[in-house]
């Protein structure tokens, strides 16, 4: 995988170094089935181009490190998790510590994140899953089980905005903290195309440890 890559070229010289610097905090991005799919200008007929490298540039301005990739095909969802796990691995056996890694996913990129979360088995990692929970996940996916800090966020207007309660209620790992944010912007499932502040914000705060987003 590319992705393989990121963490020891282009934020920092060495894993090692990256290691030893403490107060970095980290965030893999995996971004939403559509630009998965499509080229990065491509635009989605209703919702307009994903603007990746917007959202990546937010994130990098709130003082994150940001670990991501553009995907290309149709991945599969479990299959690419072991990837991110093992690069979220690599940096902790060289010395950051788990709490000050954030795993983001919006749409399918939410469900790649929730493998991540199963597979890792680790309370102290950080995850915000964006716009990817439905009722029948439950009976669709039962081998999700949430671990970590996990922050969810969707949108009332869109068809993946439900309340995933439920599974935290049947995942068996400790989760120290947990908060759910039901945003209100009328834009439907293409409210996470954008950088928006309503979701932004809260990501950033939350991959700093900030457990008190509202």
């Amino acid at each position: 995988m590319k992705i393989s890559l990121l963490i020891g070229i282009l934020f920092c010289s060495t894993l090692l170094a990256c290691g030893k610097k403490n107060d970095e905090r980290f965030i893999f991005f995996l971004h939403n089935r559509f630009l998965e799919e499509h080229e990065l200008n491509e635009l989605h007929p209703e919702f307009g181009r994903t603007e990746y490298d917007e959202i990546i540039a937010k994130f990098k301005r709130g003082g994150l490190k940001v670990i991501s990739e553009k995907r290309n095909g149709n991945v599969n969802a479990r299959e690419y998790a072991i990837g991110i796990v093992n690069q979220i691995d690599s940096l902790t056996k060289n010395g950051t510590e788990p709490s000050k890694i954030t795993v983001v996913g919006t749409s399918k990129g939410g469900y790649i994140a929730q493998y991540v979360s199963t597979l890792a088995n680790n309370h102290d990692l950080n995850f915000v899953f964006i716009a990817s929970f439905r009722n029948n996940d439950i009976q669709n996916i039962p081998e999700i089980n949430y671990c970590g800090n996990i922050l969810t966020i969707y949108e009332k207007s869109d068809s993946y905005g439900v309340s995933s309660m439920e599974r935290k209620k049947i995942s068996t790992c400790e989760i120290k903290n947990f908060k759910e944010i039901e945003l209100n912007t009328g834009m439907g499932h293409g409210f996470l195309f954008k950088p928006l502040k309503e979701w932004i914000q809260p990501t950033i705060r939350w991959a700093n440890g900030n457990y008190n987003v509202e």
